[in-house]
């Protein structure tokens, strides 16, 4: 299951203004500004982030895992498939205190998360 997407753009203010409008009705709103990026959703959090960035650069997708052990079991089996590592998995208490992901690389540079939010 998909956990949050991320896609880059080139002026944070002005995409976050059109993305502020368009998806309103849909029940999304700013829930995080972080300046540089904004997630935005409804209810659950934010499941969906612009950030600074080139257009048309790597895209940002996360998975959600049940449990711990998958976010591990993802991480091993990327890296012998041949990503690059963009953070081994571990707690990430910048997000929340149970944030537990980790970040690989695919051979196209796309960034590829899964997390788990249980403790």
């Amino acid at each position: 299951m998909l956990d949050h997407i991320g896609i880059p753009v080139s002026d944070v203010a002005r995409s976050k203004q059109f993305f502020v409008a368009a998806l309103a009705p849909l029940g999304y709103k700013v829930i995080f500004d972080l300046g540089e990026a904004v997630g935005m959703g409804a209810e659950t959090g934010p499941d969906f982030w612009i950030g600074k960035g080139q257009p048309g650069s790597s895209l940002h997708i996360a998975f959600s895992a049940f449990e711990r052990g998958l976010v591990d079991a993802f991480y091993r089996a990327a890296i012998s498939a041949g990503g690059r590592d963009n953070g081994k998995p571990g707690i990430r208490a910048q997000y929340h205190p149970n944030y537990y992901g980790a970040f690989v690389y695919d051979p196209d540079g796309n960034n590829l998360e899964v997390v788990c939010r249980k403790g």
